[in-house]
């Protein structure tokens, strides 16, 4: 049991702040009641819970959030992080990126670096993480060991990459049916590796339309069918990117998933700053999910997702660091920069132009839409029931610290100040499924 001031999503646009709740977990990780002073229950069961050493009370400065949901990892470039981000996307790729992924076939340092990964992400306050793994298969197994070791829960993917014009000779499948087979041999493997479901998840990964062959769309459609898990890739993430599956498809990114059978209600599609309107149609029709990577498109995306369109259509979307394209491992700084950049498409930046010209108009969000992303988005997407401190919900918890104020601060303002102040070292103790997974002190 924890005592003190709970912070939740309650709307797409709201956080509720609570004092004085007493969030009850039960034995199987889950948040069996939220009590309140006013519940005539209240007393008796917190005095049970001390007597049986179950109570934790946070301090006055403390507040419990949810964890978050990272949408998007790619967990081999974790070593680069704030890296080469000058460069165009094709560049980066291939003269950082690809280089640096093709060093995970050595097991002993894929360990190292997911060790570290994994136990970063936990510091941050993420939960549940969904990762791009590499093209090989016993590197990822790792990957997910380290997933268990630590505690997170990770959805992770084995990537598939057989288009020899896009992708290089030393790291790519050889061919499709390599690709195909695989990507089945990791989610048969990841199915066994834990008795609980949603621990760890393989995840169907082609690395996005131009690195994959026709044939290799095909059997990961095929796969995604029979199997009936998640889906990842990149969908219309710049201007090269959408361009290239223009040219060779004459239909987006999106159009051509779902030619391919990918495009389920269990798909998740980063980046989309270039998506149509026929597009989001089809991504609702669908019921697909979209992940946002604010910082990383600010690099590589080539413009702004139109977030509050998405949202207003009933697409699911949550977001996502995009490690290493995004320089940072922390949802907080891509809070911040979700709505940054939706002020940015709204004011436009071009001041040679009018400004009632120059922007998007309706285009900006507020913090607690960005909030509502980082939890209940990021869930609906994977299909978990987390993302809110609420009965029946998953006990994943952050316990944060305020910074001090000169001025009095309701909890509502309080909550406002953490989001936009909050950094690493103010993270105090992370819990998934109601266990401690991460303490600072």
């Amino acid at each position: 049991m924890i005592e003190g001031t709970i912070c939740t999503p309650e709307t797409v646009d709201k956080i509720g702040c609570y004092g004085n709740a007493l969030v009850c977990v039960n034995q199987q990780g889950l948040i069996a009641s939220v009590l309140f002073p006013n519940n005539s229950q209240y007393g008796e069961i917190k005095q049970t819970a001390i007597s049986q050493g179950n109570y934790h009370q946070l301090a006055a400065d403390e507040y419990l959030l949810p964890g978050y949901v990272d949408l998007h990892v790619h967990a081999p470039q974790w070593p680069q992080a704030g890296l080469a981000l000058d460069l165009p996307l094709a560049d980066w790729l291939d003269h950082y990126t690809f280089p640096l992924e093709s060093k995970c076939s050595d097991l002993n340092y894929s360990k190292t670096i997911y060790d570290s990964l994994v136990k970063e992400l936990l510091s941050q306050g993420t939960t549940t993480a969904l990762m791009f793994g590499t093209i090989y298969n016993d590197s990822n197994i790792i990957l997910a060991k380290a997933c268990l070791e630590y505690g997170l829960r990770g959805f992770i993917g084995q990537v598939a990459m057989d288009n020899a014009d896009q992708t290089p000779a030393y790291y790519r499948n050889q061919s499709a049916k390599d690709a195909i087979d695989a990507t089945e041999l990791f989610i048969k493997q990841l199915q066994k590796l834990s008795n609980d479901a949603d621990r760890v998840v393989p995840v169907i990964t082609p690395r996005f339309v131009p690195s994959c062959s026709d044939a290799c769309l095909q059997g990961l459609g095929q796969l995604a069918n029979k199997y009936n898990v998640p889906v990842q890739t990149h969908v219309s993430e710049s201007s090269w990117e959408h361009g290239y599956v223009l040219d060779r498809f004459k239909a987006t990114d999106t159009s051509v998933l779902d030619q391919f059978g990918l495009l389920t209600d269990r798909t998740i599609l980063m980046h989309a700053t270039h998506l149509t309107d026929d597009d989001m149609d089809l991504l609702a029709k669908r019921e697909a999910a979209l992940a946002h990577c604010p910082i990383s498109n600010a690099y590589f995306g080539n413009g702004v997702m139109r977030v509050k369109e998405i949202l207003a259509k009933q697409i699911k979307l949550g977001l996502g660091t995009d490690i290493s394209g995004g320089y940072s491992s922390s949802i907080y700084h891509n809070i911040r920069q979700a709505v940054i950049s939706s002020r940015m498409l709204e004011d436009g930046v071009d001041t040679t132009k009018q400004a009632t010209t120059r922007g998007v108009a309706n285009s900006r969000i507020n913090i607690a839409t960005a909030f509502y992303m980082a939890t209940v988005g990021g869930a609906e997407a994977l299909h978990l029931n987390t993302g809110r401190i609420k009965e029946g919900y998953k006990a994943d918890f952050q316990v944060v610290k305020s910074h001090p104020s000169v001025i009095t601060l309701s909890d509502e303002q309080m909550i406002e100040r953490i989001l936009y102040q909050t950094q690493q070292s103010d993270i105090k103790q992370v819990y998934i499924d109601g266990n401690l997974v991460y303490c600072k002190d």
